[in-house]
């Protein structure tokens, strides 16, 4: 009886941490920063992340996600980075269930970014 109950229990915790987008595709996605003029800072929620030309990992989210590129002398440029469904999601249906997609969900990882290079064109001020 302990064996069986010890079973199901790490059945139960190997099916509720199962999450296969989060593990065969990341959590984050690694994107090029280009700006004509080179050499503008690329900031995501505030936060100074590199200068172009430059590839960054940028967080998966299920929420908006925008970058602004900024260089002294130019108009600031913020981009929407545009995301598409993450097709491995739907291996969850069959092996992680609702527990699956919402750990997905949770780590954004229902989508991923599409394309994975931006590039703005600044104007002077």
């Amino acid at each position: 009886m302990k064996n069986k109950l010890s079973i199901v229990l790490l059945l139960g915790i190997a099916l509720s941490t199962t999450s296969c987008a989060s593990i065969f595709t990341g959590t984050s996605d690694k994107i090029t920063f280009n700006s004509t003029p080179e050499g503008a800072t690329v900031l995501h929620k505030g936060i100074e992340k590199c200068v172009t030309p430059c590839v960054m990992p940028i967080p998966r989210s299920l929420s908006k996600q925008t970058v602004t590129f900024k260089k002294e002398g130019f108009n600031d440029k913020e981009v929407k980075l545009t995301k598409n469904f993450n097709p491995v999601t739907l291996l969850n249906i069959l092996f992680g269930g609702a527990i699956g997609v919402g750990i997905d969900a949770a780590t954004g990882s229902l989508t991923k970014y599409s394309p994975k290079a931006y590039t703005a064109e600044l104007e002077a001020k």
